[in-house]
């Protein structure tokens, strides 16, 4: 069995990047990451490639908006571009909002923009996926959560990368989502922290600092059987939204974790 590569969400470290991204480059590749997953480089591939390279680290996943109704073509080419440049093989769609999970007319929608935008990103030899919160999993439709009626209609093209805390937070067991995805999952947020239910659905204020986000491994989520339960992601990718720490040694804990664990490469 193949273990996945090991790689951070950039996102986790976004103060310390706008503060001094060179310092906060050197510190992450300190740990010993290779891999890290991009996001906001549609306006500057060139220097966050060159930024990345300084520091010995690559970036094969990121994150950019591909399934907006109305984006035309000129953006997706021009985001694929920025994406070919930074070296990326596949860009996720980092999240689509509540109101657009709420009927099986707006979820097609979505399904169908992504599976466009497949075959847009097969011009520039890369993949395109989406990427989960909770809201996709609290309706239904058919009798299955609007997330997996979504799956059943993209194309064989667009992977998915599973966020295991807000599949939690989607009411689900990470695990048994897994198994029934399959190979569709090629890549795994990596997430710990406490179970909440979905706060994108409720139209109330929600303070992320309720998740608790903690090293993975010291949490209520299911990582290490979810990180088993994907052979086929190719990224293990450790991600905070929020930390009530120091983000490098939270960073840093999730590493030690999963390398004691085996589970990454």
């Amino acid at each position: 069995m193949s273990h996945p590569q090991l790689s951070l969400q950039l996102y986790s470290v976004r103060d310390a990047l706008r503060a001094d991204e060179d310092g906060t480059l050197a510190r992450l590749a300190a740990t010993g990451l290779r891999n890290v997953e991009v996001f906001d480089f549609v306006d500057r591939p060139r220097e966050l490639a060159d930024a990345l390279a300084r520091h010995g680290l690559a970036a094969r996943t990121g994150h950019a908006g591909i399934a907006a109704p109305g984006q035309g073509r000129e953006a997706l080419e021009r985001t694929f571009a920025a994406a070919r440049t930074l070296g990326l093989e596949t860009v996720y769609e980092p999240m689509v909002h509540a109101d657009r999970w709420a009927d099986a007319e707006r979820i097609q929608q979505t399904a169908t923009l992504l599976n466009d935008a497949a075959v847009i990103a097969a011009d520039h030899g890369l993949r395109v996926g989406y990427h989960n919160h909770s809201q996709e999993f609290t309706p239904t439709v058919d009798g299955l959560s609007a997330y997996e009626w979504f799956v059943a209609r993209l194309d064989d093209a667009v992977g998915l990368e599973l966020d295991v805390y807000w599949a939690s937070a989607g009411g689900n067991d990470p695990v048994a989502l897994l198994g029934r995805l399959g190979d569709r999952v090629t890549a795994l947020h990596i997430k710990d922290g406490a179970v909440v239910d979905d706060p994108f659905t409720s139209g109330a204020p929600f303070d992320i600092a309720l998740t608790r986000q903690v090293p993975a491994g010291r949490g209520e989520i299911a990582v290490d059987a979810a990180l088993a339960a994907a052979p086929n992601a190719a990224y293990a990718i450790v991600e905070f939204d929020a930390y009530a720490g120091d983000i490098f040694e939270g960073i840093a804990g999730s590493i030690a974790h999963l390398r004691a664990q085996g589970s990454v490469r």
